[in-house]
């Protein structure tokens, strides 16, 4: 064992019935560094780490922590030997307050009555190491996701772990809370606290990382010294191929004199004044900060909110869409920001999943007509290249790739016209990231018309034909695509000063 590594993993294998998830992959972690985790979804990322905290069995392989050999951990066996881990979904009791989940499992006793003052000083101190502002009397619902997140990985380091693997950190984050975390995670190391770091965000890996380890399909690729690596090599890492353009190129769809949606003063729902119209053709982009009003405007046309004011015409005539049924009967779709809660049934089959707006239409007597389901899903998985061994397999066991376009296969089956892309890459890798350009511009090469919410300027700019930017819930400006410039969208998104349109 070379001391300088806290966690070695030796030829980890991971069998489930017809399915390899790891294949002889092996890494190293040394004291107080951050090591970066990359991999398309579908890679192994998840699984490896599982294997780490004892979620996950290996068929084969080592587990050496500070030089003692395993099989397997066990979370009771991990958390002895210093491994935590901060999953996306936190582990928290919104009812309870910080300091009660900070000794949550554990807590802190005079007798055998819990001691709510002793926890609630102790919470104060561990905050304060981490130079984080929270009162241990608040109520952990009552915070934001940030100090939310702050709170589980204090309780890492209050349970002593040496090693802290945190899952796609930043996603729920906003940038002031993923700027808090970061300051956090250096702390952490010049500590000598270890951290395995993943994220689909190439750019926070250049931000923290000392080393990056590359998975592909289930295998250990290659370790590169951030320092001296390259976001090209990483991607070509990641994908096995080389992706010359970000963002692939498409013919003009637009119908100049067809206009497929328009708003017309509207609001309610936080915004105010909505005005804007969408051709058909037309991939129309959605610009703003977090809370500027860009889902809650999707959401009325979605009828998932109600307008209080203005008209929203649709091909030609006035809409009110007071439940999403009655938009999807109108033709419009929404692809959510929040996949995994709103836009797919996880426990349910690819089958179910897409046939699912289209029941109606494919059953005679409440009878479903199976071989229409079959055929109608077969279309889809063929058509958007959903990597599955079976239709009849959960959409839960994909990965966020495979499940945004079971999503988009969904609406596909309704035959939408109007789709709205609300943040439709987040928490996706690069490669995935292509895939999904590619089906929009397919989409809208076949005559569909695209509302694209995006926090991702590149994305945004990279994707629309327009842009429209809403700060505070309010339209603050619009440009075309040759005057695109990053500096303009982030004037108007920020509402700091009147900047004049570029059309």
């Amino acid at each position: 064992m070379n001391e300088k590594y806290i966690l070695e993993l030796q030829h980890i294998k991971k069998e489930y019935p017809g399915v390899v998830a790891l294949k002889d992959v092996s890494l190293e972690v040394k004291e107080g560094e951050i090591l970066a985790l990359i991999g398309e979804n579908g890679a192994g990322k998840s699984t490896l780490i599982k294997t780490c905290s004892g979620a996950v069995i290996p068929t084969s392989g080592k587990i050496i922590v500070n030089g003692k050999e395993f099989t397997s951990m066990t979370p009771q066996l991990a958390a002895e030997n210093g491994i935590a881990i901060i999953y996306q979904e936190f582990n928290n009791v919104k009812g309870l307050s910080a300091a009660e989940n900070l000794f949550l499992g554990n807590p802190i006793r005079k007798g055998i009555i819990v001691d709510k003052k002793a926890m609630e000083k102790e919470a104060k101190k561990a905050f304060e190491q981490l130079n984080i502002k929270i009162n241990p009397k608040t109520l952990v619902g009552d915070l934001t996701v940030g100090y939310q997140q702050m709170i589980e990985i204090a309780k890492a380091i209050q349970q002593d772990a040496k090693v802290l693997i945190m899952d796609e950190p930043s996603a729920p984050l906003t940038s002031a809370e993923v700027e808090s975390m970061f300051k956090v995670c250096e702390l952490l190391r010049s500590k000598g606290v270890s951290i395995i770091y993943i994220s689909h965000r190439l750019e926070e890996i250049y931000r923290l990382s000392d080393r990056i380890v590359v998975l592909r399909d289930g295998e250990y690729i290659k370790t590169l010294i951030t320092k001296d690596s390259h976001i090209d090599e990483l991607i070509h890492l990641m994908v096995g191929r080389d992706l010359k353009e970000s963002y692939p190129p498409r013919a003009h769809c637009i119908k100049e004199d067809e206009i497929l949606l328009e708003l017309q003063d509207v609001s309610g729902n936080g915004d105010h004044n909505i005005n804007l119209q969408l051709r058909k053709g037309e991939i129309l982009g959605l610009g703003g900060l977090v809370g500027a009003g860009r889902t809650e405007l999707v959401q009325m046309i979605f009828g998932a909110a109600k307008k209080t004011e203005g008209k929203i015409i649709f091909k030609g005539k006035e809409i009110n869409p007071k439940t999403p049924r009655e938009a999807i009967d109108y033709g419009i779709a929404l692809v959510p920001e929040d996949r995994k809660r709103h836009g797919a049934l996880l426990g349910v089959s690819i089958k179910n999943n897409i046939n699912m707006p289209i029941y109606k239409r494919i059953s005679k007597a409440s009878v479903i007509n199976s071989k229409k389901e079959m055929e109608v899903a077969t279309k889809y998985k063929n058509e958007l290249f959903i990597k599955t061994p079976t239709l009849n397999q959960l959409v839960k066991n994909l990965s966020g790739g495979n499940q945004q376009k079971v999503i988009i296969g969904k609406w596909l089956a309704a035959n939408s016209e109007l789709i709205i892309f609300d943040e439709p890459t987040r928490g996706i890798d690069v490669g995935a990231k292509f895939e999904i350009y590619k089906l929009m511009n397919e989409l809208v090469e076949k005559g569909k018309t695209i509302l694209l919410i995006s926090s991702e300027m590149e994305e945004l700019m990279g994707m629309s034909d327009r842009i429209i930017v809403l700060a505070e819930g309010r339209i603050t400006g619009e440009i075309r695509k040759e005057g695109f410039n990053q500096n303009t969208i982030m004037r108007m998104a920020s509402a700091v000063e009147e900047v004049k349109n570029e059309k």
